[in-house]
């Protein structure tokens, strides 16, 4: 054993290079590896994952404390696991100077206890009077910073001392039990986890189980985790479909590109095999000692890659999954597990079959491998090619390929995948593009002009935008102005008001249009344009998850007002909580209201700056707002996450390339010599090796193109179905012929980036130190 290792012992110092190319591609890969199956765990139900850490409700129930006691209803909830009750109040914030729209808080001591745990990643809990805790996504919009007040009148002055988070969406806030009391509660609150809650039925049936007992009438309302999960899914659940197409990709490469390089590895080393079985070495210790000189490197390099797969992968799965409320974010223990262990046999396995094959090699056969003269097809497409009148370093890189075309095969397909991940995160960019500017489109012909805040919605005063916007004139004074000044296109005047929608789950904020609908409203995706009174059209979102259509009649209520409105179109906002009427609907539903904001195009050639002078003129009292940010949080991050993917699978495939050409230089160095010899200049030999894997990089570009879009085609309807969209003409149609041009080239760039730098260490060997040892 002691000859064993001290011949591979020698082998790793002696091929330096060698070395560091097998541990630098088996870090790449495992790191790689961990990334896919980190990608992978994490994309598998983010949602049930933190319901289950949390212990989530599956049913959260509000009782009328009047008719019912917390005694009756814990009566009433017998062996079921259960928390509560808990004092509910409904705050409403309007008044307040922090807006938070209408809060339901309730009166709980610990963020602990048996059913919905309360995730607190910022601040603390609330254990004075005084003191609130916020429901917030962890990273999500709202802001961040602690310590402000909400001062509503008639009730006491809060501030806010932690934000914590609800996988189940219990409560708005959180207050002691004692405070929540001077909150007026209006409602006592009851959480509930089921044996089995995995369908609708099953959740109905606990429900009825719960409720036996309780007096009529005593139950106000219940929320169903099922709904909770549906609605997360669908803001969240995007990430999915994108998470494991990239994880199979980088899953896949990895085991090409060690594969490769490994076996190549062996390959190359015959002519030492053939020298150790002639100083006395077995068979059997001549495979061992390409075993243990293959695995040193792999073994270094898998602890290295292990650590920084978890490295970069969890920032990029973060971002993906925070919004189920993942503060901490850990893969599950078998994924290192796999790549500490799975990679290292995987190295042995690819090095096994070329080792056994050395094994069996004679001494005399295995010391002439790489000296002896080619023959077979290789050589005949080789004689081919310098018929042809290509230039001969040309000639003859192109034949390099079909010397080891087991090698060559493997090197190709990683290009291919390669290219197919550029093609795709391409696609995945430019549909992210398309559909961001589609919703929330940023025109360089339009401004946006406030005259006033909604009813309950005021306007934030921040040092940007300074006091709120007042209008001196009327609503038609304001809207006839903007028509008459010099440049003016089109005018849009936009109100809105929240409203209460019967038989749902949650509010909706309905904008009311005036004016140029067809040239400054929403895009119209099925259906029409409300063009009379009593219409309304409506986002895929806000359809999808109440289970409505174009032509269903859905009833509004806005205080004491109340209308029925006919859903008559699918529009391109993809909001769930906002949809769009006629003017006339907002007579009905709050008679008098004036335009709160407005939308106006003007012509080519007009000067913005000299337009908005105008408007301020003609009433100071506006605000032209300055141009809005077309891109999305979730845009970001998947066009981030695509790029950081595509970098590192891409440099992984470009590892391939970079050890093929040191092997088939290495093998090749009597040729690389004799053809020094007569005169081949270093670029010569430079240009040959690189047009050998520049052709691959042709061919892969071309096979990896048309995979990459079909991988698109397949993802973003997904995607698109996750988030409950239907605008995917508009997420489909991005690629066009000059694109997929571009992206052929991606083959050849990675193929030169990787073939470059070990072509140029072969072209400055010199002629000696190459026939050194002939």
């Amino acid at each position: 054993m002691s000859a064993v290792w001290t011949a591979a012992w020698a082998a790793v110092r002696r091929r330096v290079l060698q070395t560091i190319v097998i541990g630098i591609v088996v870090l790449a890969s495992t790191a790689t590896i961990v990334m896919a199956l980190g990608l992978l765990e994490s994309a598998a139900a983010p949602f049930d994952r933190a319901f289950a850490t949390q212990q989530g409700a599956h049913l959260s129930a509000a009782f009328d404390p009047t008719k019912t006691s917390a005694d009756q209803l814990k009566q009433a909830a017998g062996q079921t696991v259960s928390a509560g009750p808990f004092p509910q109040a409904t705050v409403d914030t309007s008044a307040s100077q922090v807006f938070l729209g209408t809060l339901t808080v309730a009166g709980r001591a610990d963020p602990g206890g048996p059913v919905d745990r309360l995730t607190i990643w910022r601040g603390r809990w609330a254990t004075a009077p005084g003191e609130i805790v916020l429901n917030r996504t962890p990273g999500g919009e709202g802001g961040n910073n602690l310590g402000f007040e909400i001062s509503i009148p008639g009730r006491p002055k809060l501030t806010v001392v932690g934000f914590a988070h609800s996988v189940t969406g219990s409560a708005d806030a959180w207050v002691t039990p004692d405070q929540v009391n001077a909150l007026q509660p209006t409602a006592l609150q009851m959480l509930y986890r089921f044996p089995d809650a995995g369908t609708a039925a099953k959740v109905a049936e606990g429900q009825k189980s719960v409720t036996t007992g309780i007096p009529e009438g005593a139950l106000l309302g219940t929320l169903s985790h099922l709904t909770v999960k549906d609605k997360a899914t669908s803001e969240l659940g995007v990430f999915i479909p994108f998470l494991m197409i990239f994880g199979i990709l980088g899953l896949v490469v990895a085991v090409l590109i060690v594969a490769n390089v490994v076996s190549g590895a062996v390959v190359a080393g015959f002519r030492h095999i053939g020298m150790l079985k002639a100083l006395g070495f077995t068979p059997g210790q001549v495979m061992a000692v390409y075993l243990v000189m293959i695995s040193i490197p792999a073994v270094l390099g898998c602890v290295l890659g292990t650590v920084a797969g978890n490295f970069f992968a969890k920032p990029i799965v973060q971002d993906a999954v925070e919004g189920f409320g993942v503060t901490e974010l850990s893969f599950a223990p078998w994924v290192n597990a796999v790549a500490l262990l799975g990679m290292p046999a995987l190295v042995v396995s690819a090095a096994l079959v070329p080792a056994l094959r050395a094994r069996g090699l004679p001494a005399a056969q295995a010391i002439s491998a790489g000296t002896t003269t080619h023959t077979g097809r290789a050589l005949r497409i080789q004689r081919w090619l310098t018929t042809t009148p290509l230039p001969r370093s040309v000639s003859l890189g192109l034949g390099v390929p079909f010397a080891r075309a087991g090698r060559s095969a493997l090197t190709l397909a990683s290009v291919v995948l390669g290219v197919m991940t550029v093609t795709l995160a391409a696609g995945l960019t430019m549909s992210v593009t398309a559909y961001d500017s589609a919703v929330r489109p940023s025109y360089d012909d339009r401004v946006e002009v406030l005259a006033g805040r909604p009813p309950g919605l005021p306007v934030m005063r921040t040092p940007e935008m300074g006091e709120p916007p007042n209008a001196t004139l009327s609503d038609a004074d304001d809207e006839k102005m903007l028509r008459s000044l010099p440049g003016t296109d089109a005018v849009l005047a936009v109100s809105q008001l929240e409203t209460e929608v019967a038989g749902g789950t949650q509010n909706a904020t309905i904008f009311f249009y005036r004016g140029d609908t067809g040239k400054l409203g929403p895009r119209v995706l099925t259906g029409h344009w409300p063009d009379g009174p009593g219409q309304v059209v409506a986002p895929s979102r806000f359809l999808n998850q109440r289970g409505l259509q174009v032509g269903d009649t859905i009833t509004v209520q806005a205080n004491e007002n109340r209308t029925e409105l006919k859903i008559v179109g699918v529009v391109l906002t993809n909001n769930e909580d906002e949809i769009f009427a006629d003017w006339s609907a907002l007579n009905v539903l709050a008679p008098g209201t004036r335009a709160h904001s407005y939308q106006v195009r003007f012509t080519s050639g007009t000067v913005r700056e000299t337009f908005t002078a105008a408007i301020a003129k003609g009433d100071p009292g506006l605000r032209v707002m300055p141009p809005r940010d077309g891109s999305s949080s979730t845009g970001v991050i998947i066009v981030s996450a695509s790029v950081t993917l595509t970098l590192v699978l891409g440099l992984v495939a470009a590892l391939g390339v970079f050890n093929t050409v040191v092997l088939n230089a290495r093998e090749r160095r009597r040729d690389l010599g004799m053809l020094k010899s007569i005169g081949m200049t270093p670029r010569q030999v430079t240009v040959m090796l690189v047009t050998s894997m520049g052709v691959l990089g042709v061919l892969g570009g071309l096979a990896g193109v048309p995979l990459g879009v079909a991988a698109h085609q397949l993802v973003v309807p997904a995607m698109a179905h996750a988030a409950q969209s239907d605008a995917v003409d508009v997420l489909m149609q991005v690629y066009h012929a000059p694109a997929l041009a571009l992206l052929a080239l991606a083959g050849v760039v990675i193929a030169v980036l990787g073939a470059l730098v070990p072509a140029r260490g072969a072209a400055r060997l010199s002629i000696a130190t190459v026939l050194h040892n002939e």
